[in-house]
């Protein structure tokens, strides 16, 4: 994940090398923020804030699409998989421009906005169209401009010496506002809260919404305090007056429209130039192999959270569980870095796989093979100690964190060298537009993960008798398809890359 986002970062001008070495150079890289103005720092709060309140959403959507709109698992799975994720990267690509046309302080306000009001249209209504049109898919958008334009404020508001700290300070972020996600998810869902508001008593997963809007409406003043015009130099901070006249109202969005569709036009004759290219074939086919491993990584919150709570009971705190793999990526992914840089991407890509696939076979194994240690000490550790639980700790429980673990591991090998291999094999020249493609894996493990409603129907109902073995067991075998085709196609799909000899 980190590679992605420093992968969308354009190359800078030469540094000179930093002399320390050992802690003195360790602590080095994080006393070069001394100093960086406050814009940088608010960036890093917006990222904290916008991404806990975007993944308490993204846990909590298909359990409400279900249980308080009525949808059934198959189309609960659709309308996230195939609809709302979908747009949400094709939105994304189109937020760039945005960005560029009416400046970052703009586009903060814009999607906060467009967020606060889709999340609160979600906290009210219980009618499907209402809340499909004036709710999912608005926020779609709102969540959809709030990428970029965070990517551009790091770059913005860092000097050169800061960027490199900044990209992985923002990287870290982001995974702790997974972990606290998890943590308010379950504690929310747990409190069975009854609150009635002239007559309107919304429903756990409204609560949930409510707090993913609180995070929201918290923007506002941050965003705020983000000065016009601002801008890190290698010299220091600097403010300067915005080139950009704010206009009238039919101009602000005439630009927004025009700047669009210049992009699409540049879009579109970039990949033209790529089709012509056998590495872009190539390289489409290793981030189609790549996606499967993004269909299990996403399917913890479009598919997790239902099977936890059939499995394992309403108060299940799946959320904690899923956080795992947040805590060993945040961990794991410096050192695995750190340990393997000399190593090809393709090499890593292909271990990080394997080790992905085989943790998720963990979870299809028979849950009686778990039963002696979810009695062991580390077992009552995880269940009364780290997951809060009372009582008999179930198997499942023990298996989804082994699962996670191992998940984790070969996430850290395997992710941040995805998007290092793409700017690997592009020609000179062409290394934003090859790495443009990294949306690609996300987009395709959305579909796939589309079909999740239909596994959770056939093999974990909410009544009826369950079969999640078999679930985990297609879940494993698609993973499976990532190494295993990255194994059979290598001699079509890899290309030497600069700098490696293996």
């Amino acid at each position: 994940m980190a590679q992605a986002i420093k992968a969308t970062v354009a190359p800078e001008e030469t540094v000179p090398a930093v002399v320390a070495t050992g802690l003195g150079g360790f602590i080095a890289k994080f006393t070069v923020l001394k100093g960086a103005q406050r814009e940088l720092w608010l960036t890093f709060l917006i990222k904290f804030l916008i991404y806990t309140a975007y993944s308490v959403t993204n846990k909590t959507m298909v359990l409400w699409l279900s249980k308080d709109l009525g949808f059934s698992d198959q189309a609960a799975g659709a309308l996230v998989g195939w609809v709302w994720a979908p747009a949400m990267t094709i939105f994304t690509l189109l937020a760039g421009s945005i960005t560029d046309a009416i400046g970052l302080r703009r586009t903060f306000f814009l999607g906060v906005a467009i967020c606060t009001v889709a999340r609160s249209v979600m906290v009210v209504t219980t009618i499907p169209s209402l809340a499909f049109a004036c709710g999912v898919l608005p926020l779609a958008v709102g969540e959809a401009l709030g990428t970029p334009v965070l990517l551009a404020a790091t770059r913005r508001y860092s000097t050169t010496a800061q960027r490199s700290i900044s990209f992985s300070i923002i990287y870290m972020i982001m995974n702790v506002g997974y972990i606290a996600a998890g943590w308010i998810f379950d504690y929310v869902r747990q409190l069975h809260l009854r609150v009635s508001l002239f007559g309107f008593e919304p429903s756990s997963y409204q609560q949930l919404f409510a707090v993913s809007l609180a995070f929201e409406i918290v923007l506002f003043p941050v965003i705020y305090f983000i000065r016009r015009g601002a801008e890190a130099r290698n010299g220091g901070p600097v403010i300067e007056k915005s080139s950009r006249d704010p206009g009238t109202a039919s101009g602000f969005w005439k630009r927004i429209v025009e700047t669009v569709r210049q992009s699409a036009i540049a879009t579109a004759r970039i990949f033209g130039r790529l089709i012509g290219q056998s590495g872009f074939y190539r390289l489409l086919v290793f981030f189609l192999l790549i996606g499967f491993l993004k269909a299990i990584f996403l399917q913890m919150d479009y598919v997790f959270p239902k099977f936890g709570i059939r499995e394992l009971g309403v108060n299940a705190p799946v959320g904690k569980l899923a956080a795992i793999n947040a805590i060993i990526i945040i961990l794991l992914v410096p050192v695995v870095g750190a340990l393997t840089q000399k190593s090809a991407a393709y090499r890593m890509v292909v271990i990080g796989a394997a080790i992905c696939a085989a943790g998720v076979f963990i979870m299809a194994l028979p849950t009686q093979w778990f039963q002696s240690a979810a009695n062991s000490l580390p077992g009552r550790w995880l269940g009364y100690g780290y997951l809060g639980l009372h009582g008999s700790i179930h198997p499942y429980y023990i298996m989804a964190a082994l699962y996670l673990f191992v998940f984790s591991i070969g996430e850290a090998f395997y992710s941040p060298r995805v998007y290092e291999y793409a700017a690997a094999i592009a020609p000179p020249g062409q290394e934003a537009s090859y790495g443009s493609l990294a949306y690609l894996p996300f987009l395709v493990g959305k579909l796939l993960v589309g079909t999740g409603g239909w596994l959770l129907a056939a093999f974990c109902p909410e009544h009826g008798p369950r079969h999640p073995a078999t679930m985990w067991l297609i879940f494993a075998l698609a993973a499976s398809v990532a190494p295993v085709g990255l194994v059979a196609l290598r001699r079509y799909i890899r290309v030497p890359e600069a700098g490696r000899q293996d």
